[in-house]
């Protein structure tokens, strides 16, 4: 009889699926480097041939690892799914979370869902704003959560990730070739003056301010309908559009840091929602 898939190996072997690396998945399920190649080693001997190799910049998987993936995160899945009907007592009640518009059709909106399907028990409102309403209502404790845009060097709270502002243009339209550069801009922003046009002044480009809102959906709108280019951070890059960078003439606007900020009194229910957040940032996963 065939040895058993057990469910230790298939977690470890999504680790390694999702990071690419070894060391970034034994990390991130607590085992050390050696301990976790043993462990694939021990699961590819039980489905009789290899699930990964290696290229320069880590390993993929194999053909085999691939099929075998699909199955490993239903299996992985299911067993989260099963331990959460079991915790159900102590993991539900409303949670507040405030999460920056821009993340409304990501990987993050996906998660909490999944985690309302985990958590039945759970009443997840979310709200969506931009970083500064977000702190007050967070401030105000309206919020157990809050995930929001800070400065690198002032952030404070859990640091998801950092990452450039850069500019985008439609890969359809090509505005970025035009002079003077049709740009998008906020009403009244300073932080469109001193950074998003700053950065053009000092790059000597000549632009005109094609475009005003005052959303991030009318950003992406704009240079989607190739009314002008925009200021984005990289992983709002919408589809039909690409980051302009150095080469193209266009070095990078700022860097910000997304944090997440957590109540000191919140519940179970609100702690795993954060939990959970983390998890979708740090395995790069939005």
């Amino acid at each position: 009889m065939p040895a058993p898939l057990e469910s230790d190996l298939l977690r470890s072997f999504l680790a390694v699926c999702e990071t690419g690396s070894l060391t970034a998945a034994a990390g991130r399920v607590g085992r050390t480097q050696s301990a976790l190649s043993m462990q694939i080693k021990r699961l590819e001997e039980v489905v009789g041939t290899p699930l990964f190799e290696r290229q320069p910049r880590g390993v993929v998987p194999t053909a085999a690892g691939r099929q075998l993936s699909g199955y490993a995160r239903r299996v992985v899945d299911l067993l989260e799914v099963a331990g959460a009907a079991l915790r159900t007592a102590d993991c539900a009640g409303p949670v507040r979370i405030g999460v920056p518009v821009e993340f409304s059709d990501t990987a993050l909106a996906n998660a909490l869902v999944r985690f309302g399907d985990l958590h039945p028990g759970a009443e997840v409102t979310v709200v969506s704003d931009y970083s500064s309403p977000l702190r007050d209502r967070f401030d105000r404790r309206e919020l157990e959560i809050a995930i929001l845009y800070q400065r690198p060097e002032t952030a404070a709270g859990e640091i998801l990730r950092v990452e450039p502002t850069v500019w985008v243009t439609s890969e359809r339209y090509q505005q970025h070739l035009k002079r003077p550069l049709p740009v998008a801009s906020y009403f009244g922003s300073r932080w469109c003056q001193d950074h998003m046009i700053g950065s053009l002044r000092r790059n000597g480009t000549d632009y005109r301010i094609a475009f005003e809102c005052d959303t991030t959906m009318g950003f992406l709108s704009a240079v989607r309908a190739g009314l002008a280019v925009v200021a984005l951070t990289r992983s709002v890059v919408p589809e039909g559009c690409r980051e302009l960078t150095a080469e193209d003439g266009f070095p990078t606007v700022d860097l910000s840091a997304l944090v997440m900020l957590r109540s000191a009194a919140a519940g179970p229910v609100a702690q795993r929602l954060a939990d959970l957040v983390s998890r979708v940032f740090h395995e790069g996963t939005n």
